[in-house]
């Protein structure tokens, strides 16, 4: 089983969405679970992944639940859809993910391709369960 979080600043969501819509099967399958923040859960959702365990939002604490999710060990890897051009309130709590990751060797891809790369990577170890 494989547990992936999902985030994505606001300007974001809507590639986000974009993203996840065009990999339903990937997301929907039984071998991977999905955690998002607040609001992009509830996008998720709405975009169709059946089963999203929605936490808080970003800026009210949601980046730091998946940060210590990383830490504790129950996140395999994080989908951070930013928006780099834009100041936000909660970017210590973003950088403080970023680092948690690091320290904890937890993939993080930020931006559209390093999420594909990321994917491909985790459907050939799904290609291998089968």
């Amino acid at each position: 089983m494989i547990k992936i979080a999902l985030i994505a600043h606001d300007d974001k969501k809507a590639d986000m969405v974009s993203f996840v819509a065009k990999r339903l099967e990937f997301f929907n399958s039984e071998e991977i679970e999905i955690c998002a923040t607040g609001t992009t859960g509830k996008f998720l959702k709405f975009a169709g992944i059946s089963k999203v365990q929605v936490l808080l939002s970003g800026p009210k604490g949601g980046d730091a639940q998946i940060a210590a999710m990383v830490a504790t060990g129950e996140i395999d890897a994080v989908i951070f859809f930013r928006d780099p051009l834009d100041a936000h309130p909660h970017e210590p709590d973003v950088q403080m993910l970023m680092r948690v990751c690091d320290v904890h060797q937890v993939p993080l891809a930020t931006n559209y391709m390093s999420v594909k790369l990321l994917l491909d990577w985790f459907r050939s170890l799904y290609r291998d369960w089968e």
